[in-house]
């Protein structure tokens, strides 16, 4: 009998990626829908995406082509994870009445948040859900919806995230996974594991909350509806999945506590498991993909899209050049300083009216200079964060990195460097759709649930000689931003904001 092999799909922002496994790990075949220009941003801090078009339409050609690669073998579940936490809002048919409203890149609830956080106490809020309500909830974004749009809001029946939208779309279920209802601030109770129900309500004004499951749990099955539109056959089991972050660390083994995992990817993303609870002002405190699991949470709002916006503003030179004439610059870029913040930021400094800064230009930088500091920056912002992140109760103690900037070694090596922190890069990073297959193979019980289909790979370490230069530049780049709060502050209000 031909074993049963896995599916699991991961929706990203530029792009979604799909692979095959048995139940071993070991990659089948694999599936992507590049889309670079599928997010608009119709108004400045808005962030939106076509649900039905980008996401489903993803799934459904990722899903026809591997389970034609999968041929006559039985498919034993398919588990999908997404960007998020997002609020995607649809009719009683599904159809989704706006576009999807984005996670924390999307920062147009400003006035919500402020109201929300004053009405119910920012203390009490971090007691409750273990995150401040900021640019990442789904909360305020909510009730933007129901105040500036209210004729939207009354067509609506029920809300998702993206990966809660495919389940649907799939199997007919209202379901969301408990990691993503703990991002949807502040909906969930993070330790009673249930939604705050006086909250939901208030908010949420009439939608229904979705059953709450785990990541690995079996949800539904593929339907005949779905079977037709994804080439999946009927009553295949589908997982609840999560976030895509989430089922990213799953894919490389950050499964312990004192883990950390390191997204290289259009945005920075930072994801540590813990043993308990631990609250911070600054840093999201979420439930982890399997019951009695914690993690601490960061992100910045640019990164990997920072670099290739600067290489359009150079002529499109070819990726590999940059990369080789900013490692022939000098640790420090010659004295070039630069805040990263071109979308707002997230984590630590949570300010969606921040902008970006480069301080020190002179005649004699060139384009090499300017892409290292760019990578120099993102380091910065790195190094904020984890001296948030690691605390004598919460210790990191290994430090995993994937995503696309991990190739190459030049950006690892300068974040390694500007933290003094080694970083395990694996084998292979295939990404978030191979833990979701690994959620797959758990929720199917083809494997156990502490299963780590990790191959270890090179570890990068910092170079000791560079802290003179990057300790310095430091302490000057945490300074840069509060002493231009102010005057950016005033250049993002003539920029425009989101309207009111």
């Amino acid at each position: 009998m031909t074993a049963p092999l896995l599916i699991g799909i991961d929706l990203g922002t530029g792009s979604s990626k799909g692979v095959l496994t048995d139940a071993a790990g070991q990659v089948l075949a694999t599936a992507v829908r590049h889309r670079p220009r599928s997010m608009s941003m119709p108004h400045p801090g808005w962030a939106e995406v076509d649900a039905e078009a980008v996401w489903w339409g993803d799934v459904t050609a990722i899903a026809a082509e591997l389970t034609a690669a999968a041929q006559d073998a039985p498919v034993a579940a398919v588990c999908v994870s997404g960007v998020g936490p997002c609020l995607v809002l649809c009719d009683e048919q599904d159809n989704p009445v706006r576009p999807a409203i984005l996670y924390g890149v999307d920062m147009r609830a400003t006035e919500e948040i402020a109201e929300l956080t004053d009405r119910y106490g920012a203390d009490e809020v971090l007691r409750r859900t273990g995150t401040p309500i900021t640019s990442q909830a789904v909360g305020p974004k909510a009730l933007w919806v129901r105040r500036r749009e209210p004729q939207v809001w009354d067509r609506a029946t029920r809300w998702y995230n993206s990966s809660s939208y495919v389940v649907r779309k799939l199997t007919g279920e209202y379901v969301l996974d408990h990691h993503t209802a703990s991002q949807s601030v502040p909906l969930y109770d993070l330790e009673a594991r249930r939604w705050h129900q006086p909250w939901y309500d208030e908010i949420m004004a009439g939608l229904p909350a979705p059953r709450l499951a785990w990541s690995a749990e079996v949800v539904g099955t593929v339907t005949p509806a779905a079977a037709e539109a994804t080439g999946l056959p009927v009553g295949t089991p589908v997982c609840a999945g999560t976030v895509d972050a989430w089922a990213e660390s799953v894919s490389v083994g950050v499964r312990a506590p004192g883990d950390l995992m390191l997204m290289y990817g259009s945005t920075m993303f930072f994801v540590q498991q813990l043993a308990a609870v631990a609250r911070h002002p600054q840093l999201w405190n979420t439930a982890g993909v399997a019951p009695d699991t914690y993690c601490l949470a960061a992100g910045m709002a640019t990164s990997g899209s920072l670099t290739g916006w600067l290489r359009e503003l150079v002529g499109d030179v070819p990726f590999e050049t940059l990369v080789a004439e900013a490692a022939r610059v000098p640790a420090g870029s010659d004295g070039l300083l630069l805040l990263p913040y071109f979308a707002g930021e997230r984590s630590p400094i949570f300010d969606p009216d921040a902008r970006g800064v480069i301080a020190g230009l002179t005649l004699r930088h060139g384009r090499g200079h300017l892409f290292r500091a760019v990578y120099e920056g993102i380091a910065y912002g790195i190094r904020q964060i984890l001296e948030l992140l690691d605390t004598p109760a919460n210790p990191v103690q290994r430090l995993v990195a994937v995503g696309g900037g991990t190739q190459g070694g030049l950006w690892t090596k300068i974040v390694s460097d500007v933290t003094g922190r080694e970083q395990e890069v694996p084998a292979v990073t295939i990404g978030a759709s191979y833990g979701d297959a690994l959620l797959a193979a758990i929720g199917a019980g083809l494997v156990a649930p502490d299963t780590d289909w990790t191959r270890p790979g090179e570890i990068v370490r910092p170079d000791p000689s560079t802290a003179t230069t990057y300790d310095p530049l430091y302490a000057a780049y945490t300074a840069l931003y509060h002493s231009t709060r102010p005057q950016i502050h005033h250049l993002a209000t003539l920029q425009g904001r989101a309207p009111c």
